[in-house]
């Protein structure tokens, strides 16, 4: 049976991409041969990871996102703040932050879980961070080049704030390739407003 690479996430709008490509722009500063930058086109807000799923399982993976959305209208995030994992002395992960209606978005996340639990996905054991991840270091990154690109993420000022709203959840396949993943959406799952009676 085929496999997919798949995960779940909320796509980003164009303006938010270019925001993002733009502050990449003022951190690529000089060589830096062991941080591997993430392609803007594809920075999405992942809420799920499912690791290899058989292509006959999407459609029952794309009937829990619709149960898990029941409920929860759509909402507006902010994408702001940059950030680092684990810290900026040994700087691993570079990402901005989310802020915003976090409430509905850890929600949904949440319903994500326990309703993939159900079909055997194993529960995440990290705490939720919702984060939009900008750039990874690669092994072979020695710890002086990481506390630079710490001290340059402390150096550098993000103020813009950008607000999207959230109306939609896709289900999305990765396909690793030599010059990195490419996304493309399988299913995607709308937020509906509550009707009122």
């Amino acid at each position: 049976m085929e496999q997919v690479r798949s995960f779940i996430a909320i796509e980003l709008p164009d303006e938010v991409k270019t925001g993002l490509s733009q502050l990449q722009a003022r951190l690529k500063v000089g060589e830096q041969p062991w941080v591997k930058w993430v392609d803007t086109d594809s920075i999405h807000l992942t809420l799920k990871f499912l690791g290899n799923v058989a292509i006959n399982r999407t459609g029952e993976i794309t009937r829990a996102m619709e149960v898990a959305v029941q409920g929860i209208s759509p909402f507006e995030l902010k994408v702001k703040e940059l950030g680092v994992f684990p810290n900026l002395r040994r700087v691993q992960v570079v990402w901005v932050g989310i802020s915003g209606e976090v409430d509905k978005i850890s929600q949904l996340q949440q319903n994500l879980e326990s309703n993939l639990a159900r079909l055997g996905f194993a529960p995440e054991s990290r705490p939720f961070t919702p984060h939009l991840t900008l750039a990874r270091l690669r092994d072979r990154a020695s710890l002086e080049e990481r506390q630079r690109l710490g001290q340059l993420i402390v150096g550098t000022r993000f103020e813009e704030a950008y607000t999207f709203k959230v109306e939609a959840i896709s289900l999305m396949k990765s396909q690793l390739t030599r010059e990195g993943a490419i996304y493309s959406r399988i299913s995607s799952v709308g937020l509906k407003k509550p009707t009122m009676y």
